[in-house]
């Protein structure tokens, strides 16, 4: 028996940029150490395995090479992107709903090709810093906050973003999914069109740094939308891979548009 899976760079519209995700389409339940094992296996911030229900919509579960996480929005542009393109979804088909484990998700079919997602706000509340994510970050941030998952960290300058070097030793040690770095963007390195920039680390799941972050950007958006006084955002993630995403806020609610490229397809053997 053989099981379809593809990689796909989500959050870009060029290859081997943007955020790789491996998607695997199921034909029936799979057990979790299995889905795990293929997680290890293909060694990329996520894998995202789909199963077709009876009403057309797909449960979509992520798995890390480590462990299953909440939320994922690069794994699930991708799996959007590959319905679409592998002919699951019909033509005339412009949405589809994802059960998860963060609730309902929907991923939309733009004329641009491009795929908006509909995700949950994950917004942060302020939170004194832990003494290990300071030294694990060497600097004075401006702003700690915190939310369910994740700990953001506002810093001085685009230049910080784009070149600190954390201790990952001691970024691991933070209970928490993991820190994403951010500022608002000054035009000195990305396009001037971006708002703001971000770095996201996740050690503790066993991603050192992830290249582009959609769930991180559920805390993101409304974070830079009071400070900016802004729905509709221009975000970039300055991994070395880099990735942009278009955002806009709609109350607890976070759209998230970006595009997706696949550049490997094959079959699982099982």
């Amino acid at each position: 028996m053989t099981v379809p899976i593809a990689i796909i760079d989500a959050f870009t519209s060029e290859p081997f940029r943007g955020n790789p995700a491996a998607v695997c389409l199921l034909e029936q339940e799979a057990q979790d150490e299995w889905m795990q094992n293929v997680a290890a296996e293909m060694n990329l911030s996520d894998t995202a395995f789909l199963l077709r229900q009876a009403d057309g919509s797909y449960s979509l579960r992520w798995f890390t090479p480590q462990t299953e996480v909440d939320l994922c929005g690069h794994a699930t542009l991708a799996s959007a992107h590959y319905l679409w393109e592998s002919g699951h979804l019909g033509d005339l088909q412009h949405q589809v709903s994802f059960h998860t484990r963060s609730g309902l998700l929907t991923a939309e079919k733009l004329d641009n090709g491009g795929v908006q997602l509909n995700f949950p706000a994950e917004p942060v509340e302020p939170i004194v810093a832990p003494e290990e994510l300071i030294q694990a970050l060497g600097l004075i941030p401006r702003y700690v906050g915190r939310n369910r998952m994740d700990y953001v960290v506002e810093v001085d300058s685009e230049e910080t973003v784009r070149t600190l070097k954390p201790d990952y030793s001691l970024l691991g040690q933070v209970e928490a999914r993991g820190v994403i770095i951010t500022s608002r963007a000054d035009g000195s390195h990305a396009d001037s069109r971006f708002d703001f920039v971000s770095r996201a680390f996740f050690p503790a799941v066993g991603i050192k740094e992830d290249p582009v972050t959609g769930s991180a950007h559920c805390a993101l958006a409304p974070y830079w939308q009071r400070r900016l006084r802004k729905n509709t955002l221009q975000a970039y993630q300055a991994s070395p891979r880099g990735g942009s995403l278009q955002l806009q806020v709609e109350g607890n609610r976070v759209l998230m548009t970006g595009y997706a490229v696949t550049v490997l397809k094959g079959f699982l053997e099982v």
